[in-house]
Protein backbone atom coordinates (compact mmCIF):
# COMPACT_ATOMS: atom_id res chain seq x y z
CA UNK A 1 0.00 0.00 0.00
CA UNK A 2 1.34 3.34 -0.29
CA UNK A 3 1.87 5.65 2.49
CA UNK A 4 3.61 8.86 4.31
CA UNK A 5 6.37 8.14 5.55
CA UNK A 6 8.54 10.05 7.44
CA UNK A 7 12.29 9.92 6.59
CA UNK A 8 13.47 13.07 8.85
CA UNK A 9 13.03 16.74 9.58
CA UNK A 10 10.82 18.14 6.83
CA UNK A 11 10.94 15.26 5.05
CA UNK A 12 7.91 13.13 3.87
CA UNK A 13 7.84 11.20 1.14
CA UNK A 14 4.78 8.60 -0.47
CA UNK A 15 5.87 4.73 -0.46
CA UNK A 16 4.77 1.56 -0.96
CA UNK A 17 4.94 -0.38 2.38
CA UNK A 18 3.54 -3.54 3.34
CA UNK A 19 -0.01 -3.62 3.72
CA UNK A 20 -1.89 -2.87 7.03
CA UNK A 21 -3.70 -6.24 8.56
CA UNK A 22 -5.52 -7.69 11.56
CA UNK A 23 -3.40 -8.67 14.48
CA UNK A 24 -6.08 -9.48 16.86
CA UNK A 25 -9.89 -10.73 16.82
CA UNK A 26 -10.51 -7.36 17.88
CA UNK A 27 -9.20 -5.14 15.00
CA UNK A 28 -11.15 -3.45 12.45
CA UNK A 29 -9.57 -3.05 8.72
CA UNK A 30 -10.10 0.62 7.55
CA UNK A 31 -9.31 1.06 3.77
CA UNK A 32 -8.67 4.89 4.24
CA UNK A 33 -10.64 7.48 2.37
CA UNK A 34 -10.28 10.81 3.98
CA UNK A 35 -7.36 11.47 6.21
CA UNK A 36 -6.05 15.24 7.16
CA UNK A 37 -3.00 16.67 7.90
CA UNK A 38 -2.70 18.57 11.73
CA UNK A 39 -1.02 21.13 13.50
CA UNK A 40 0.20 18.49 15.13
CA UNK A 41 1.52 16.50 12.82
CA UNK A 42 3.92 19.57 12.22
CA UNK A 43 5.71 18.97 14.87
CA UNK A 44 7.06 15.59 14.20
CA UNK A 45 7.08 16.79 10.45
CA UNK A 46 9.65 19.69 11.56
CA UNK A 47 11.71 17.25 13.83
CA UNK A 48 10.53 18.54 17.50
CA UNK A 49 9.78 15.27 18.62
CA UNK A 50 11.36 11.81 18.40
CA UNK A 51 9.12 10.48 15.77
CA UNK A 52 10.86 7.46 14.45
CA UNK A 53 11.76 7.94 10.58
CA UNK A 54 10.38 5.11 8.69
CA UNK A 55 7.01 5.44 10.48
CA UNK A 56 3.67 6.61 9.22
CA UNK A 57 1.73 9.88 9.71
CA UNK A 58 -1.58 10.64 10.25
CA UNK A 59 -4.56 10.71 12.93
CA UNK A 60 -7.42 12.20 11.46
CA UNK A 61 -8.89 9.67 9.51
CA UNK A 62 -12.40 8.10 7.98
CA UNK A 63 -12.95 5.17 5.66
CA UNK A 64 -14.43 1.88 4.54
CA UNK A 65 -14.03 -0.87 6.48
CA UNK A 66 -13.16 -3.71 4.17
CA UNK A 67 -12.06 -6.39 6.90
CA UNK A 68 -13.35 -7.25 10.28
CA UNK A 69 -11.62 -9.75 13.07
CA UNK A 70 -13.59 -12.50 14.66
CA UNK A 71 -14.47 -10.86 17.94
CA UNK A 72 -15.70 -7.68 16.53
CA UNK A 73 -19.28 -7.80 17.11
CA UNK A 74 -20.84 -4.08 15.73
CA UNK A 75 -19.22 -3.19 13.13
CA UNK A 76 -19.34 -4.62 9.54
CA UNK A 77 -17.61 -5.13 6.33
CA UNK A 78 -18.84 -2.16 4.16
CA UNK A 79 -19.47 0.41 7.16
CA UNK A 80 -18.02 3.85 6.52
CA UNK A 81 -16.25 5.38 9.94
CA UNK A 82 -14.60 8.04 11.44
CA UNK A 83 -11.73 6.79 14.30
CA UNK A 84 -11.44 8.71 17.41
CA UNK A 85 -7.02 10.01 16.83
CA UNK A 86 -7.04 8.20 20.49
CA UNK A 87 -6.80 4.84 20.77
CA UNK A 88 -8.58 3.21 23.79
CA UNK A 89 -9.75 0.16 24.78
CA UNK A 90 -13.09 0.47 26.33
CA UNK A 91 -12.16 -1.33 29.45
CA UNK A 92 -9.32 0.17 31.44
CA UNK A 93 -10.01 2.25 34.58
CA UNK A 94 -9.75 5.49 32.99
CA UNK A 95 -10.98 4.54 29.18
CA UNK A 96 -14.35 3.66 31.70
CA UNK A 97 -14.25 7.01 32.68
CA UNK A 98 -14.71 8.61 29.63
CA UNK A 99 -11.12 9.64 29.73
CA UNK A 100 -10.21 7.82 26.51
CA UNK A 101 -7.21 10.03 25.79
CA UNK A 102 -5.43 8.49 28.60
CA UNK A 103 -5.97 4.66 27.81
CA UNK A 104 -4.03 2.39 30.06
CA UNK A 105 -4.36 -0.60 28.23
CA UNK A 106 -2.58 0.69 24.76
CA UNK A 107 -0.05 3.06 25.73
CA UNK A 108 3.62 3.11 25.89
CA UNK A 109 4.81 1.93 29.68
CA UNK A 110 4.78 4.09 32.13
CA UNK A 111 2.32 6.21 29.79
CA UNK A 112 -0.66 6.98 29.34
CA UNK A 113 -2.57 7.30 26.05
CA UNK A 114 -2.24 5.92 22.44
CA UNK A 115 -2.88 7.31 18.58
CA UNK A 116 -2.40 6.53 15.53
CA UNK A 117 1.14 7.73 13.90
CA UNK A 118 1.79 10.16 16.88
CA UNK A 119 5.29 10.38 18.89
CA UNK A 120 5.31 8.65 22.05
CA UNK A 121 1.86 7.45 21.80
CA UNK A 122 2.29 3.49 21.08
CA UNK A 123 3.68 2.20 17.97
CA UNK A 124 0.63 2.20 16.19
CA UNK A 125 0.98 3.58 12.29
CA UNK A 126 -1.13 6.47 10.82
CA UNK A 127 -3.96 6.52 8.41
CA UNK A 128 -2.56 8.60 5.90
CA UNK A 129 -2.21 5.42 3.99
CA UNK A 130 -4.44 3.15 1.36
CA UNK A 131 -5.20 0.63 4.74
CA UNK A 132 -5.33 1.19 8.33
CA UNK A 133 -5.30 -1.04 11.48
CA UNK A 134 -7.70 -0.04 13.97
CA UNK A 135 -7.35 -1.84 17.49
CA UNK A 136 -10.32 -2.35 19.38
CA UNK A 137 -12.37 -1.54 16.66
CA UNK A 138 -15.44 -2.32 17.83
CA UNK A 139 -14.86 0.50 20.33
CA UNK A 140 -13.13 2.86 18.36
CA UNK A 141 -15.14 3.32 14.76
CA UNK A 142 -17.64 5.76 14.99
CA UNK A 143 -20.42 4.35 12.63
CA UNK A 144 -21.74 7.50 10.08
CA UNK A 145 -24.87 7.96 8.61
CA UNK A 146 -26.01 7.43 5.16
CA UNK A 147 -24.98 11.22 4.43
CA UNK A 148 -21.66 10.04 4.92
CA UNK A 149 -20.07 10.37 1.54
CA UNK A 150 -21.65 13.36 0.83
CA UNK A 151 -20.58 15.11 4.35
CA UNK A 152 -17.23 13.00 4.31
CA UNK A 153 -15.26 16.45 4.74
CA UNK A 154 -17.22 16.93 7.56
CA UNK A 155 -17.27 13.95 8.96
CA UNK A 156 -13.61 13.81 8.82
CA UNK A 157 -12.98 16.75 11.21
CA UNK A 158 -14.65 14.58 14.16
CA UNK A 159 -11.49 12.39 14.06
CA UNK A 160 -9.78 15.29 16.23
CA UNK A 161 -10.12 19.19 15.38
CA UNK A 162 -13.90 19.37 16.06
CA UNK A 163 -13.97 17.08 19.54
CA UNK A 164 -10.22 19.02 20.28
CA UNK A 165 -11.98 22.80 19.33
CA UNK A 166 -15.09 21.45 21.22
CA UNK A 167 -12.76 20.20 24.51
CA UNK A 168 -11.10 23.63 24.49
CA UNK A 169 -14.12 25.55 25.64
CA UNK A 170 -15.33 22.59 28.10
CA UNK A 171 -12.05 22.99 29.96
CA UNK A 172 -12.37 26.79 29.87
CA UNK A 173 -15.65 26.26 31.05
CA UNK A 174 -17.60 28.12 28.91
CA UNK A 175 -21.57 28.35 29.63
CA UNK A 176 -24.30 30.58 27.01
CA UNK A 177 -24.34 33.98 27.19
CA UNK A 178 -20.68 34.22 27.85
CA UNK A 179 -17.19 36.07 26.34
CA UNK A 180 -14.47 33.75 25.35
CA UNK A 181 -10.90 34.45 23.63
CA UNK A 182 -9.58 32.05 21.28
CA UNK A 183 -5.53 32.82 21.20
CA UNK A 184 -5.04 30.57 17.57
CA UNK A 185 -7.10 30.45 14.15
CA UNK A 186 -5.10 27.54 13.01
CA UNK A 187 -7.77 24.50 12.47
CA UNK A 188 -8.10 23.82 16.56
CA UNK A 189 -8.96 27.52 17.39
CA UNK A 190 -11.20 28.18 14.30
CA UNK A 191 -12.81 24.66 15.77
CA UNK A 192 -12.92 26.24 19.22
CA UNK A 193 -14.36 29.32 18.06
CA UNK A 194 -17.15 27.90 15.75
CA UNK A 195 -17.91 25.60 19.07
CA UNK A 196 -18.12 28.25 21.01
CA UNK A 197 -21.08 29.32 18.81
CA UNK A 198 -22.60 26.25 18.69
CA UNK A 199 -23.13 26.26 22.37
CA UNK A 200 -24.21 29.91 22.53
CA UNK A 201 -21.33 32.08 23.47
CA UNK A 202 -22.33 35.59 23.54
CA UNK A 203 -19.05 36.99 22.12
CA UNK A 204 -16.06 35.37 20.63
CA UNK A 205 -12.48 36.71 19.95
CA UNK A 206 -9.90 35.48 18.14
CA UNK A 207 -6.29 36.37 18.37
CA UNK A 208 -3.52 35.92 15.52
CA UNK A 209 -1.79 37.24 12.76
CA UNK A 210 -2.46 34.88 9.50
CA UNK A 211 -4.65 37.22 7.41
CA UNK A 212 -6.66 34.04 5.18
CA UNK A 213 -7.11 32.83 9.22
CA UNK A 214 -8.64 35.40 10.54
CA UNK A 215 -10.86 35.73 7.43
CA UNK A 216 -12.26 32.29 8.32
CA UNK A 217 -12.62 33.29 11.89
CA UNK A 218 -15.15 35.98 10.69
CA UNK A 219 -16.99 33.98 8.15
CA UNK A 220 -18.11 32.30 11.12
CA UNK A 221 -19.42 36.02 13.39
CA UNK A 222 -16.43 35.71 15.48
CA UNK A 223 -14.37 38.91 16.13
CA UNK A 224 -10.37 39.04 14.37
CA UNK A 225 -7.62 40.61 16.62
CA UNK A 226 -4.79 40.54 14.49
CA UNK A 227 -2.05 41.10 17.06
CA UNK A 228 0.65 41.75 14.06
CA UNK A 229 -1.27 45.09 14.59
CA UNK A 230 -2.69 45.66 17.93
CA UNK A 231 -2.24 44.40 21.26
CA UNK A 232 -4.22 42.08 21.55
CA UNK A 233 -4.83 42.36 25.40
CA UNK A 234 -5.73 45.45 25.34
CA UNK A 235 -7.93 45.21 22.46
CA UNK A 236 -9.85 42.10 24.56
CA UNK A 237 -10.33 44.41 27.51
CA UNK A 238 -11.85 47.26 25.29
CA UNK A 239 -14.21 44.85 23.77
CA UNK A 240 -14.86 43.76 27.50
CA UNK A 241 -15.72 47.19 28.83
CA UNK A 242 -12.11 46.54 30.61
CA UNK A 243 -13.31 43.62 32.51
CA UNK A 244 -11.71 40.62 30.31
CA UNK A 245 -13.31 37.53 28.72
CA UNK A 246 -15.36 35.02 30.95
CA UNK A 247 -13.36 32.01 29.38
CA UNK A 248 -10.14 31.58 26.98
CA UNK A 249 -8.67 29.08 24.56
CA UNK A 250 -4.91 28.32 24.05
CA UNK A 251 -4.71 26.81 20.83
CA UNK A 252 -1.21 27.20 19.42
CA UNK A 253 0.90 25.29 22.16
CA UNK A 254 4.63 24.64 22.86
CA UNK A 255 5.88 26.45 19.48
CA UNK A 256 4.15 29.60 20.08
CA UNK A 257 5.57 32.68 17.39
CA UNK A 258 5.00 36.20 17.92
CA UNK A 259 4.41 38.19 14.56
CA UNK A 260 7.65 38.55 14.07
CA UNK A 261 8.54 35.48 13.52
CA UNK A 262 10.46 35.06 17.40
CA UNK A 263 9.52 31.63 19.27
CA UNK A 264 7.97 32.69 22.74
CA UNK A 265 6.61 29.63 24.07
CA UNK A 266 4.89 30.82 26.82
CA UNK A 267 3.53 33.75 24.78
CA UNK A 268 -0.23 32.77 24.64
CA UNK A 269 -0.68 31.27 28.36
CA UNK A 270 0.47 34.78 29.76
CA UNK A 271 -1.44 36.65 27.44
CA UNK A 272 -4.94 34.83 28.34
CA UNK A 273 -4.05 35.11 32.24
CA UNK A 274 -4.07 38.88 31.42
CA UNK A 275 -7.19 38.46 29.01
CA UNK A 276 -9.24 36.59 31.02
CA UNK A 277 -11.38 37.82 33.59
CA UNK A 278 -10.86 37.63 37.64
CA UNK A 279 -12.46 33.91 38.03
CA UNK A 280 -12.94 33.14 34.75
CA UNK A 281 -11.38 29.98 32.86
CA UNK A 282 -8.93 28.84 30.70
CA UNK A 283 -9.24 25.66 28.43
CA UNK A 284 -5.23 24.40 27.20
CA UNK A 285 -5.50 21.96 24.09
CA UNK A 286 -2.21 23.30 21.92
CA UNK A 287 0.46 21.08 22.79
CA UNK A 288 2.71 21.02 25.28
CA UNK A 289 5.58 18.41 26.26
CA UNK A 290 8.06 17.10 28.88
CA UNK A 291 11.15 18.04 26.40
CA UNK A 292 11.70 19.80 23.39
CA UNK A 293 15.22 19.23 22.84
CA UNK A 294 15.03 21.82 19.75
CA UNK A 295 13.62 24.69 22.38
CA UNK A 296 14.48 27.76 21.83
CA UNK A 297 15.63 28.62 25.78
CA UNK A 298 17.05 25.94 28.07
CA UNK A 299 14.13 25.94 30.23
CA UNK A 300 12.19 25.44 26.84
CA UNK A 301 14.32 22.43 26.21
CA UNK A 302 13.04 21.34 29.46
CA UNK A 303 9.69 21.27 28.74
CA UNK A 304 8.59 24.34 31.03
CA UNK A 305 7.66 27.48 30.26
CA UNK A 306 7.67 31.13 32.17
CA UNK A 307 4.57 31.24 33.19
CA UNK A 308 2.88 34.00 35.74
CA UNK A 309 1.83 31.97 37.79
CA UNK A 310 1.22 34.93 40.64
CA UNK A 311 -1.29 37.06 38.29
CA UNK A 312 -3.11 33.61 37.92
CA UNK A 313 -3.42 32.91 41.40
CA UNK A 314 -4.66 36.89 42.20
CA UNK A 315 -6.97 36.63 39.62
CA UNK A 316 -8.86 33.43 40.98
CA UNK A 317 -8.33 32.04 37.41
CA UNK A 318 -8.29 28.09 36.81
CA UNK A 319 -6.98 26.17 34.10
CA UNK A 320 -8.42 22.81 32.37
CA UNK A 321 -5.59 21.57 30.36
CA UNK A 322 -5.07 17.94 28.24
CA UNK A 323 -5.51 16.05 24.98
CA UNK A 324 -9.22 16.05 24.01
CA UNK A 325 -10.90 12.56 24.87
CA UNK A 326 -12.79 12.10 21.41
CA UNK A 327 -15.04 9.28 22.73
CA UNK A 328 -16.22 12.07 25.15
CA UNK A 329 -18.03 14.24 22.01
CA UNK A 330 -17.66 12.74 18.69
CA UNK A 331 -21.29 11.14 18.87
CA UNK A 332 -22.94 14.17 19.44
CA UNK A 333 -20.71 16.27 17.19
CA UNK A 334 -21.70 13.66 14.23
CA UNK A 335 -24.98 14.43 14.93
CA UNK A 336 -24.60 18.17 14.69
CA UNK A 337 -22.99 17.76 11.56
CA UNK A 338 -25.98 14.99 10.40
CA UNK A 339 -28.93 17.46 11.10
CA UNK A 340 -27.44 20.13 9.47
CA UNK A 341 -26.27 21.97 12.60
CA UNK A 342 -22.54 21.95 11.93
CA UNK A 343 -20.60 22.35 8.94
CA UNK A 344 -16.86 22.19 10.37
CA UNK A 345 -15.32 21.59 6.90
CA UNK A 346 -15.57 25.79 6.41
CA UNK A 347 -12.07 25.68 7.28
CA UNK A 348 -10.78 23.02 4.73
CA UNK A 349 -8.57 24.37 1.69
CA UNK A 350 -7.15 21.54 -0.38
CA UNK A 351 -8.45 18.06 -1.17
CA UNK A 352 -5.49 16.35 -2.46
CA UNK A 353 -4.37 13.07 -3.87
CA UNK A 354 -2.10 11.20 -0.98
CA UNK A 355 1.04 11.36 -3.64
CA UNK A 356 1.00 15.39 -3.03
CA UNK A 357 1.34 14.86 0.50
CA UNK A 358 4.96 16.00 0.19
CA UNK A 359 3.78 19.41 -1.21
CA UNK A 360 1.02 19.48 0.93
CA UNK A 361 3.08 19.46 4.48
CA UNK A 362 5.45 21.80 3.09
CA UNK A 363 3.03 24.48 2.16
CA UNK A 364 1.43 24.05 5.65
CA UNK A 365 4.80 24.11 7.34
CA UNK A 366 5.17 27.38 6.29
CA UNK A 367 1.98 28.75 6.98
CA UNK A 368 1.40 29.66 2.79
CA UNK A 369 -1.79 31.73 2.33
CA UNK A 370 -4.43 29.67 1.98
CA UNK A 371 -3.60 26.68 3.11
CA UNK A 372 -5.41 26.52 6.07
CA UNK A 373 -6.75 22.18 6.02
CA UNK A 374 -5.42 19.95 3.98
CA UNK A 375 -7.49 16.73 3.42
CA UNK A 376 -5.51 13.81 1.76
CA UNK A 377 -7.86 11.00 -0.23
CA UNK A 378 -5.64 7.56 -0.05
CA UNK A 379 -8.58 6.09 -2.24
CA UNK A 380 -12.11 7.12 -3.55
Amino acid sequence: MKAVVYNGPRDVAVKNVPDAQLQRPTDVLVRITSTNICGSDLHMYEGRTDFEQGRIFGHENLGEVVEVGDAVDRVKVGDLVVLPFNIGCGFCKNCEKGLSAYCLTNANPGMAGAAYGFADMGPYQGGQAELLRVPYGDYNCLLLPPDAREKEADYVMVADIFPTGWHATRLAGLCPGESIVIYGAGPVGLMAAYSAMLQGACMVMVVDHHADRLQLAESIGAIAINDAQVDPVEQIMELTNGIGADRGCECVGYQCHNHHGKEIPGLTMNNLVKSVKFTGGIGVVGVFVPQDPGGPTQLAKQGEIPFDWGLLWFRGQHVGTGQCNVKAYNRQLRDLISVGRATPSFIVSHHLPLDQAPDAYKNFDERHDGWTKVILHPTT
